[in-house]
């Protein structure tokens, strides 16, 4: 529900013209959750924006032909069923790859097409579960399995499939062909973790056979008002800690001398911390340890952050108005390109808006558009009642 289409709305806010196939009548599940305006959920407008509606009966013999006639005008195919539908519907990689020879092709899953769960259903805490996310999230091999609160490997697929479609696309001015790409959820959080998290696993001659926590608490301090990070990781750091937070006597103790002793003994260090910070509030402390170079940050509510001077400073985030749901606020896209910006981003389309439009690209007469609706292939015309773009009214 997110991956692949987060990943073409990746593409589509930096240029790319996306159409996204839906089933006639239906349209995508996304389209169906709560929390909308003008018929429109919030998740549906945020992850399919800059994308133009395409209706279309894949199941239907006529329909995968209009498929592949698509095909033919393509540089990328996503796609994100399970393993082995693509192929049944006659849309596979080998006839895509028979229809554009230069097409790049990404299938993305949950696990992939070989093994035990490749059939599987999967949605984004199954991922989490089985790549041990779950567990690092806890703190401890002993402690009882944690979920991060937002979909990680969902996003984090499509962000990596964006990666490697580009990547394949720059390949394929080199070499003039195009390529398969098999991506799935697992694989993208598996490497995503290595980086940081598996480092009792990377040894294999010295494996570690239980984590330890790294310490019962994380790094969000209460204060006298309010809560707050702070985070120090070299001796310049945390020697500046300590003189921020007038304990001088810290500098002394032979626990928190070197990185490797911090770390050794980091429940003790942050119960230190943890005790002074409540002596002034979270404002004063960011103005202390700002004067001291200390990393330090807020923590701020979904509502604070979208007013963080930091965020309106950045100019984040856009104001639009979309024709059907009204006024929305969104982040730009936000890699800023300064040789070859991209426009600004477009509202996610109507159900099958831009049916006749796109069909019309590829040659199809009037005639033969009427046929392949009244054969349940396309759905209904849409065209009165498209709207139009949305385009940016402010920036804050």
């Amino acid at each position: 529900m997110l991956a692949g289409p987060w990943c073409a709305d990746i593409l589509g806010d930096q240029g790319a013209d996306v159409i996204k196939i839906e089933v006639p009548g239906k349209g995508d599940h996304v389209r169906s959750l709560r929390h909308s305006s003008g018929g429109l959920p919030s998740m549906f407008v945020n992850i399919n924006r800059s994308k133009r509606s395409l209706e279309l009966n894949l199941k239907h013999d006529d329909g995968a032909a209009v498929f592949l006639d698509l095909i033919k005008t393509a540089d990328i195919v996503i796609q994100n069923f399970r393993p082995g539908v693509v192929d049944r519907l006659g849309i596979g990689y080998d006839a895509a790859q028979a229809a554009n020879p230069a097409i790049i092709y990404l299938s993305l899953s949950g696990f992939g097409e070989r093994g035990p769960y490749a059939h599987k259903r999967v949605y984004d805490p199954v991922v989490q579960a089985l790549s041990g996310l779950t567990t690092i999230q806890a703190g401890s091999d002993e402690e009882r399995p944690r979920l991060i609160r937002t979909v990680l490997p969902d996003k984090l697929t499509a962000i990596t499939a964006a990666q490697a479609a580009t990547s394949a696309l720059v390949a394929r001015s080199l070499t003039g062909t195009g390529q398969h790409i098999r991506l799935s959820m697992l694989d993208s959080i598996v490497a995503f973790l290595w980086a940081s998290d598996m480092g009792g696993q990377t040894f294999i001659d010295a494996p570690a056979t239980a984590q330890e926590a790294a310490s019962f608490r994380d790094l969000i301090y209460e204060t006298k008002s309010g809560y707050m990070t702070v985070a120090v990781m070299s001796n310049v750091e945390w020697q500046a800690l300590c003189r921020a937070v007038d304990r001088p006597q810290w500098l002394d103790d032979e626990r928190f001398q070197t990185p490797a002793g911090r770390d050794e003994h980091v429940n003790a260090r942050l119960t230190m911390t943890q005790e002074v910070l409540m002596e002034r509030t979270a404002d004063e402390w960011l103005e202390i340890f700002d004067r001291h170079d200390v990393p330090s940050a807020p923590a701020l509510t979904r509502d604070a952050m979208i007013e963080h001077p930091q965020i309106r400073a950045s100019e984040l985030l856009v104001e639009l108005r979309h024709p059907e749901a009204g006024r929305l606020r969104q982040p730009r896209p936000p890699a800023r390109f300064e040789g070859t910006p991209p426009a600004p981003p477009r509202g996610a389309p109507g159900l099958g808006a831009h049916t006749d439009e796109v069909l019309g690209e590829l040659g199809y007469e009037a005639g033969r558009i009427a046929a392949l609706r009244g054969a349940g292939v396309i759905g209904p015309d849409h065209r009165r009642t498209a709207a139009p773009d949305p385009t940016a009214a402010s920036v804050g």
